[in-house]
């Protein structure tokens, strides 16, 4: 049984220790923002903060998560007003959408530490595959969210989710 915090709520899991963290947060905790791309980390589509740094949830097992703080897209903001969200959504950069969470996982990590970063920085964090091709508005969209959490910008608030999380609904 390995015991962690994920977005900020303390679960005990009940799955065998190598049970990587992308199966056990999307089965056992029915966070599904999370997706599976590659299997090998190398696409970013299962990114998740792990004690502050963006993690592959996919090549890291659950018994390597015990005792972690894990947030995933559902828990870095469940409205969706996280600057980067907002950001991304004001540079038209989410097309499918299927690589969106990990992307912002990815960046919202990356500003945690360095709200100014510089393109080459961006690029250097932000390793995520995207099919659709968005990688110049990707940058500015980064861009844009550290302005606006360094206070130099604001951003349109992002429209809720359309989906109602109240049971009986």
């Amino acid at each position: 049984m390995a015991s962690l915090t994920v977005n900020n709520q303390p679960l005990e899991f009940r799955l065998e220790p190598d049970t990587p963290l992308l199966w056990a947060l999307r089965d056992a905790a029915n966070l599904t923002g999370t997706k599976y791309g590659c299997g090998t980390g190398e696409c970013g589509a299962c990114m998740v903060i792990v004690d502050g740094q963006a993690m592959p949830s996919c090549t890291l097992l659950l018994g390597e998560a015990e005792g972690r703080s894990v947030t995933t897209i559902e828990g870095l903001s469940p409205d969706r007003s996280h600057p980067v969200q907002q950001a991304l959504v004001a540079e038209q950069a989410i097309q499918c959408g299927f690589c969106t969470p990990g992307i912002v996982m990815t960046a919202a990590a990356l500003l945690a530490h360095n709200t100014d970063p510089t393109e080459a920085d961006i690029k250097s964090a932000l390793t995520n595959i995207c099919r659709c091709g968005v990688y110049p508005r990707l940058v500015r969209a980064v861009q844009r969210a550290g302005q606006a959490m360094r206070g130099a910008e604001r951003l349109m608030p992002v429209p809720a989710p359309a989906v109602a999380t109240t049971p009986g609904i």
